[in-house]
């Protein structure tokens, strides 16, 4: 079994930094930098899932739904995630968004 541990960390550290952050640096790019790997994450979970579908994109929610966006589209990509080269894949797509978001 693959252990996806890494994933699902950074994952709810930066939920977490998103959840703690003031309004004012979500509204400075925070959140639409979460929005875009919540987006990301969710386009390969399905694409790993359904190789021959039509992904759809992630809606966005809000600013202060980024922090969950994240959560569920990292925990959603860490079921499907079949080698240990996409777990690290995901994880260093985490770490980069997280330090572009400045949280």
């Amino acid at each position: 079994m693959l252990d996806t541990t890494p994933l699902t960390r950074a994952v709810e550290h930066f939920a977490d930094r998103l959840r703690a952050a003031p309004q004012s640096r979500l509204q400075r790019g925070a959140a639409a930098e979460a929005l875009g790997l919540a987006r990301e994450l969710a386009l390969r979970a399905q694409l790993l899932e359904d190789p021959a579908g039509k992904p759809r994109e992630m809606p966005d929610a809000g600013m202060f739904a980024a922090a969950d966006q994240i959560t569920v589209a990292g925990n959603d990509l860490a079921v499907v995630l079949t080698t240990e080269d996409e777990v690290v894949e995901a994880v260093r797509l985490v770490e980069e968004a997280q330090k572009r978001a400045g949280v």
